[in-house]
């Protein structure tokens, strides 16, 4: 069952900051501080400028096939089922792991505000909140919007009221343990930019993929670096080294000193909020991978159940937020989300193999709306920039994320493999060094299909008559009269007409004046008697067809015929032709085409004018 589309850009843009606003600005600062000093503002922004590239490549995967499941989605029909497999399992549990240490993280705050346990206070939350995503992704995605914009308001309020008490001072000086400790400071922080591009596992849901998601994630990633810059600027400028490298609340701290009690209340009610928000947008787009590895058996099929009142996949939320509950009850989670730092790491670089991949095979269908630009570049710079920070992460986390990776893909030959099989993209570049076969056209297919959703494409008469007219793609050297005969025997199959009256009245047609229209292409059209009659006959010719002698080579040709009564379509069909060849780079896709199937593709889902009946 397809999930509801019902979120817009505000919506893409809170769940993006909320996965991010929370331990990585009021938990880490005091932490970084101690490594970096006063630089760490700086090692913030290096981490959000090292975050980039892999939002570019997610940001044109995402626009490509916005689906549920973000990176296992992208991955898998990038590299194989048995990666995604790997990949779609690390996305799900690092992403779990993170919601409900962001829960268990509130222990600090909450101990300023109650003397409730925190292992209560945390069970309830994520009750709620597992409650709130099985009545919608619009209802959760509102309340990420609430808590975000109330999160960002008190952060500008400690910026406004804190600048006037920042002492120079504090910033000499700058960077005590020098540069090296300022890049590694950046690695120990980068996971305050994690959740950044998370937003992308419930692309399925997001109204106007192809312009919200990459400009929600955008905007989310300049607000948010910013807005830590400006908050841990401020409070490195009034806390003295000492308050500052043991503090477990920092910017509460920070608070006391320039808006007395009040204020560090109102800090760590935001700090209470962050911790709230990431936990929300955690079981949001952790849920939403075990749908998108059930549908494709790598899980049991009721994890892909979506309620029929709601549209939510409510099996995947209480999986998840069952999952989340027994962390923060039971699990000591340090370590734990070590490793899902690492295995977050490791996704990052996957994402960015994804869209090599995905553009080196050359699949037509792959049409993103966004395109990561200065391309491979921006891909080997995510690529180089995510194994840095894995190195230093150190030999324990990188040995266990090992382990998982081997114990899923033992799931991935016990399970998975004896019921699922999936082609993918490296598939199509082997086959281009190889120059064998090895796949056929599902992966087209099903990229043809996303596309048909992602683009509210409703299909006209035009496109059901493309479906099922006849395709000629002729190799070697073809004459006009050979090849208006091939056209005539496909006229007459298709419509049950004579042949040769067929082929008299097209070479009729040419000879009356030619339907050679430039750009390699021909349109011939003819009128035949009758009721009730009209076909298409599309054809390829690598080498060329000469129409008339010194003309030049056609490679494209659409063949009309239709009865008189069939004009108005006639006419409808020249145009959404027309359309469609002017198309950026129609005349180059149209020559790369592996196969009929690509050609009707191509057609197929060409931006045109639509004409489809009146609903009641």
């Amino acid at each position: 069952m397809a999930l509801k589309r019902e979120l817009g850009l505000i919506h893409v843009f809170a769940i993006a900051s909320g996965a991010m606003i929370s331990s990585g600005l009021f938990i880490l600062p005091g932490l970084a501080a101690a490594r970096a000093g006063p630089a760490v503002v700086l090692s913030y922004v290096i981490a959000g400028m090292i975050a980039l590239p892999t939002l570019l490549s997610k940001a044109e995967l995402t626009t490509a096939m916005p689906k549920a499941g973000g990176d296992y989605f992208y991955i898998s029909r990038s590299m194989g089922s048995a990666v995604g497999t790997i990949g779609g399992f690390a996305s799900w549990f690092s992403l779990s792991l993170k919601g409900a240490f962001a829960l268990t993280g509130m222990a600090a705050y909450a101990a300023i505000l109650t003397t409730i346990p925190i292992g209560i206070i945390a069970a309830c939350l994520c009750v709620a909140f597992v409650l709130i995503n099985l009545l919608g992704a619009k209802q959760a995605g509102n309340s990420q919007v609430l808590l975000v914009v109330i999160l960002i308001g008190v952060l500008g309020y400690f910026v406004f009221r804190g600048i006037p008490n920042v002492m120079v001072q504090r910033f000499s000086p700058f960077a005590p343990q020098g540069a090296g400790a300022v890049f590694a400071t950046a690695g120990f922080v980068f996971i305050s930019f994690g959740g950044l591009t998370k937003v992308a596992s419930i692309a399925e849901e997001v109204k106007k993929p192809g312009v919200n998601l990459p400009l929600g994630m955008f905007l989310s990633l300049l607000v948010v670096t910013v807005l830590y810059a400006a908050v841990i600027f401020v409070t490195v400028g009034v806390l003295s080294g000492a308050e500052l490298y043991d503090s477990l609340t920092p910017i509460s701290a920070a608070a006391t000193i320039f808006a007395g009690p009040m204020g560090a209340g109102i800090i760590a009610l935001a700090a209470l909020l962050a911790f709230v928000s990431t936990a929300n947008a955690g079981i949001m787009s952790a849920s939403r991978y075990p749908l998108a590895m059930s549908r494709d058996h790598i899980l049991p099929g009721f994890f892909q159940r979506a309620n029929k009142r709601f549209g939510t996949p409510h099996m995947a939320i209480l999986f998840t937020g069952g999952f989340m509950l027994l962390s923060v009850l039971f699990l000591r989670l340090e370590m734990l989300v070590r490793i899902a730092s690492t295995l977050l790491l490791a996704l990052y670089i996957m994402a960015n193999l994804a869209v090599v991949f995905m553009r080196e095979s050359r699949i037509l269908n792959y049409q993103p709306k966004f395109k990561s630009p200065l391309y491979p570049w921006t891909q080997i710079a995510g690529g180089l920039g995510g194994l840095f920070l894995i190195v230093r992460m150190g030999v324990v986390p990188i040995t266990i994320a090992v382990l998982f990776c081997f114990v899923m893909f033992g799931w991935y030959l016990a399970y998975v493999r004896p019921r699922s099989y999936k082609e993918f993209a490296l598939l199509r570049i082997i086959e281009r060094v190889s120059a064998k076969e090895l796949t056929g056209y599902s992966l087209e297919t099903e990229l043809k299909d996303i596309l048909r959703e992602r683009d509210e494409i409703v299909e006209d008469r035009f496109d059901h008559v493309i479906k099922e007219c006849p395709i000629l793609d002729i190799e070697g050297r073809c004459g006009l009269e050979d090849f208006l005969e091939k056209v005539s025997q496909e006229v007459s199959n298709n419509l049950g007409i004579d042949a040769e009256l067929v082929y008299d009245l097209l070479h009729a047609r040419e000879e009356e004046s030619s339907t050679v229209i430039g750009s390699g292409m021909a349109i011939p059209h003819i009128i035949v008697e009758g009721e009730k009659k009209f076909c298409i006959v599309i054809a390829r010719s690598r080498e060329g067809i000469e129409f008339y002698e010194g003309g030049p080579k056609v490679h494209t040709v659409f063949v009309l015929v239709g009865t008189r009564d069939e004009r108005n379509f006639h006419l409808r069909a020249l145009a959404a032709i027309a359309q469609i060849a002017r198309l950026p780079k129609f005349e180059e896709k149209w020559m790369q085409a592996r196969s009929k199937d690509e050609l009707r593709d191509l057609i197929l889902l060409g931006e045109r004018t639509r004409h489809t009946p009146p609903t009641a």
